[in-house]
């Protein structure tokens, strides 16, 4: 007998990973399915991890009402899950008088979009705050609700409490159709599978306009845009202590300068349009420009010292705002497309619009009596030397240490490999502790952090990835032909 879903949502990225959320609070029988094998695999992973404080967007639009409310919720979201998060604030900075009217301007915006906090901060006072800046400075936007985050966490933490409350995952299931039945839609994948769902949430990401087509003639196109970035080692990421942004232009917000939850350093992102949807390589001339356009910025940069290059994608669609909404002639199919910059921070607020949409379609929604808390994960770095020792009496792997630059230890990555959704491969366990993201990238502990994914899920090492499908670390034979 088949499954009738009451609510099935495309994509388990941060959009789609706060809508599951939201519908989790229901009595409802939901599920989420994603083309990756695991969740927060597109633009979530890759991007500049800020949560925005509102004054940027266009008064009166769907991302000005959202970044703002959503602002507050991903701090609020964070505190309850446990996710590496910091309210640093951020500076708008101007280096000549035309800039210094742009700042003004964003001022004025971010007042009329209720954000709150802003301030137009002299040369002197925006050097006392950041004393590594270019001199040349003339004065800044400063926003004190602005902040950081650990964007993957907050979207699996999210993902993982909602299936702990009742949601179903499905991976790998790529959308090849969208057909409307009687009582609501069956969706088809690429392995095969049909589900069928009486209501539909599409949060797609780069791919929004193509599943829109499945469903309905093509109103808008995605065209995605390229950012690649640098990530610096920590001796870097005390230069700055809040978001350091440029002033915005056409191209958007611009190359940052900003500390990360993990105390690192983040530099970039370019913007390189008409990309294809899996266009994620980073190239030399691009990051030389980044480098440059960031001495603007910071001249004292140690470029060096980085660790890391990396490229994510935006969902650029054409249109001004967000698209939300429930798609016209097709009843109870709720549409969030285009969601680009300030999409993370806006997420949670988005989430609660596709919540209102579905009621409005029609979806009852009676709250749960109660829920599952949201798991607490161990973090032996974090704790005080009492506590790590209490913790290695209960469990002597606590003490084992694994990832030496992040300080990780095999009982964090046992217990991530017993989570709810249990990670794949070496990547994502390191999306979920932390192992492999310090100085050198895995280069120590990546080969530990095999074996222990081989031993605790029963398989042979050459069966276990690296990130995605197929990306298989260990040679595999079949006879004396490698596969």
């Amino acid at each position: 007998m088949q499954t009738m879903y009451d609510v099935l949502v495309i994509g388990a990225g941060i959009t789609g990973g706060c809508v599951l959320h939201e519908l989790s609070k229901y009595q409802l029988n939901i599920a989420v399915i994603d083309r990756e094998n695991d969740a927060a695999q597109g633009t979530t992973k890759a991007n500049s991890a800020i949560v925005h404080a509102g004054y940027d967007p266009l008064p009166g639009t769907k991302m000005a009402f959202h970044n703002v409310r959503g602002n507050r919720m991903v701090k609020e979201l964070c505190e309850r899950f446990q996710v590496h998060y910091s309210e640093c604030g951020s500076l708008v900075i101007a280096a000549d008088d035309g800039e210094a009217e742009a700042v003004r301007n964003l001022y004025e915006r971010g007042i009329k979009n209720g954000v709150p906090g802003l301030k137009i901060l002299s040369r002197e006072e925006t050097l006392k705050l950041e004393p590594n800046l270019n001199p040349e400075i003339q004065c800044s936007l400063y926003a004190p609700t602005a902040g950081i985050v650990s964007p993957w966490e907050l979207c699996i933490a999210l993902v993982e409490n909602a299936v702990e409350n009742g949601a179903s995952f499905y991976l790998n299931h790529e959308v090849t159709a969208i057909a409307q039945e009687e009582g609501g839609y069956a969706v088809s994948t690429k392995n095969g599978a049909v589900f069928h769902t009486r209501y539909l949430v599409c949060a797609a990401g780069v791919y929004a306009d193509a599943v829109h087509a499945m469903a309905a003639p093509a109103d808008f196109s995605i065209s995605p845009a390229k950012g690649e970035y640098y990530l610096l080692d920590k001796n870097q990421g005390s230069l700055v202590s809040r978001v350091i942004f440029q002033c915005p232009t056409k191209a958007g917000k611009g190359v940052l300068v900003s500390p990360t939850v993990h105390g690192n350093l983040i530099v970039g992102p370019d913007r390189t349009d008409g990309c294809g949807r899996e266009e994620l390589s980073t190239e030399g001339a691009h990051l030389a420009e980044i480098r440059e356009v960031s001495r603007k910025t910071c001249d004292r940069i140690d470029f060096r010292q980085s660790i890391r290059n990396f490229a994510g994608l935006r969902a650029i669609s054409g249109q001004e705002d967000f698209i939300i909404r429930e798609i016209p002639g097709r009843p109870g199919l709720i549409e969030l497309a285009g969601i680009q910059s300030p999409g993370l921070t806006s997420a949670p607020s988005i989430a609660l619009e596709a919540v209102e949409l579905l009621q409005k379609a029609g979806l009852e929604l009676v709250k749960k009596e109660s829920l599952r808390a949201p798991r607490k994960a161990v973090r032996i770095k974090e704790l005080s030397p009492e506590e790590q020792r209490e913790k290695i009496k209960e469990n002597p792997l606590y003490g084992r240490v694994i990832c030496r630059c992040e300080t990780i230890t095999e009982g964090e990555i046992v217990d991530a490999l017993k989570s709810p959704i249990i990670p794949p491969a070496v990547d994502a366990v390191k999306r979920r502790t932390n192992a492999g993201m310090g100085r050198c990238q895995g280069g120590f502990c990546s080969p530990r952090v095999l074996e222990i994914i081989a031993r605790e899920k029963g398989i042979d090492p050459t069966e276990v990835l690296q990130d995605k499908e197929g990306s298989f670390i260990l040679p595999r034979f079949q006879g004396e032909k490698q596969l």
